[in-house]
C-alpha cells in the first residue's frame, strides 16, 4: 500500500472516532457540541482533564469503549508514523549498503554507462559471455528494468568522477559509453581516461564526425549503431547469404557457433609451435580464421600451415563453445 494511501485512510479514521465521540457525548451528557468534542478530545489524548458534565453509568461505559477504540487508533497512528519516517529510508539504506558490498567485490569488470536501446544490447551480449559488470544510468526507471534481470545498476551520471568512482572503475578492465548523447560520450570518455589510463574503453558515436573526437578523448574503440545499421539492410538486399553466415556466427541462427579470441600464453601447449604441428583443428574442431600479434594492429587472416605460434599473439576462431574450451585449455600454461 502507498503511504499516500495510508494517510488518507489514517484521516478518514481520525475524523471518524473523533465524530464517534462528538455524537455520542452531545447524546449521552445531553452537552453542547463543542463540549462533546471536548469531552472526546480529553478521552481520546487520555491527558485527565475534567469532565464537562457528570457521566452518567452509560456515559461511562460508553468512554470506555471509546478509549479502547482510542487505543487501536494510537497504535494506528504510531505504526504509520514510524513507517512514514523510517521504513523507507531503512530500506534505502539497506538497499544502497548491499550494493556497495558488490560494487566493493568487482574486479576486472566492465562499466556499462547507459542502459537505453545500446546498452540493453551490451547487457545482453555480457551476459551470454559470463562477465563481470555494472551499469550507470540516470533514469530510475530503466535502473529497476535491468535490476529485473539480476544486472548491479544504479542510478547516477557517468560522466562525473563520483558515480565513475562508486563503479569501480580504478579496478575495471573496460568501459563501454553508450550515453543518449555525443556530448556526454565524449565527457565520460575524458573523465575515465584521466581516472584509469589502462582501461579499454568503446564509445558509442551518433554523429559521423564524433568518431575522431571520441578517439582524441580516449576511446579505443568507436562504434554506431546507425551506420552498422545501415550497412546492414544494404548487405541483407546485395549480399544475403554473407549475412545468413554472420547471423549463424554470432547466434543468429540455427547453428550455435561462436566466433571469439584466445591469447597463447608462455609455456602452453601452443606455443613456439607451427599452425601444422599444433593440429588445433584436430584437437578441438575449431577453424582458424586469422592471427593478431601482441602489439600490432595488422591482422593476418587465413594463415597458412607453417606460421609460427608464439606467446602472447592472439587466435581468431569460430566453433562452438565446448571446442572453445577445449582451445582455451591448449593455450593456457602447462
Amino acid at each position: 500500500m502507498k503511504q499516500g494511501r495510508r494517510s488518507y485512510y489514517f484521516l478518514i479514521i481520525f475524523a471518524l472516532v473523533n465524530l464517534f465521540g462528538t455524537l455520542g457525548y452531545t447524546l449521552l451528557l445531553d452537552i453542547n457540541v463543542l463540549d462533546a468534542m471536548y469531552m472526546t478530545v480529553i478521552t481520546v489524548s487520555t491527558v485527565g482533564f475534567g469532565e464537562v458534565a457528570p457521566l452518567t453509568p452509560l456515559a461511562k461505559g460508553f468512554t470506555i469503549i471509546l478509549i479502547f477504540i482510542s487505543l487501536g487508533f494510537i497504535g494506528y497512528a504510531g505504526t504509520q508514523l514510524v513507517n512514514f519516517f523510517f521504513e523507507g529510508e531503512i530500506r534505502n539504506i539497506w538497499r544502497d549498503r548491499k550494493l556497495k558490498d558488490k560494487l566493493d567485490h568487482l574486479k576486472d569488470h566492465v562499466i556499462v554507462c547507459g542502459a537505453g536501446e545500446t546498452g540493453r544490447h551490451v547487457i545482453d551480449s555480457l551476459h551470454q559471455e559470463n562477465v563481470s559488470f555494472v551499469v550507470i544510468e540516470q533514469n530510475e526507471e530503466k535502473v529497476e528494468f535491468v535490476k529485473e534481470d539480476k544486472v548491479i545498476a544504479f542510478v547516477g551520471d557517468a560522466t562525473t568522477d563520483e558515480a565513475l568512482e562508486r563503479a569501480g572503475i580504478r579496478r575495471a578492465k573496460g568501459l563501454v559509453a553508450a550515453l543518449s548523447t555525443d556530448a556526454n560520450n565524449l565527457y565520460t570518455v575524458l573523465t575515465a581516461r584521466e581516472i584509469n589510463p589502462n582501461l579499454t574503453i568503446v564509445a558509442r558515436a551518433i554523429n559521423h564526425n564524433s568518431h575522431d573526437k571520441l578517439i582524441r578523448a580516449g576511446a579505443n574503440k568507436t562504434v554506431s549503431p546507425n551506420e552498422i545499421g545501415g550497412h546492414r539492410m544494404a548487405s541483407m538486399l546485395l549480399k544475403p547469404s554473407v549475412i545468413a553466415f554472420l547471423d549463424t556466427i554470432t547466434h543468429s541462427g540455427k547453428i550455435d557457433l561462436n566466433l571469439n579470441q584466445v591469447v597463447i600464453k608462455d609455456g602452453s601447449h601452443l606455443s613456439n609451435k607451427t599452425l601444422q604441428e599444433a593440429h588445433i583443428p584436430e584437437k578441438t574442431d575449431l577453424i582458424i580464421i586469422a592471427i593478431k600479434e601482441e602489439g600490432e594492429d595488422d591482422i593476418i587472416f587465413n594463415p597458412k600451415k607453417d606460421y609460427p605460434l608464439r606467446p602472447n599473439q592472439t587466435l581468431i576462431v569460430l566453433g562452438e563453445d565446448e571446442d572453445l574450451d577445449k582451445l582455451k585449455h591448449l593455450a593456457e600454461d602447462k
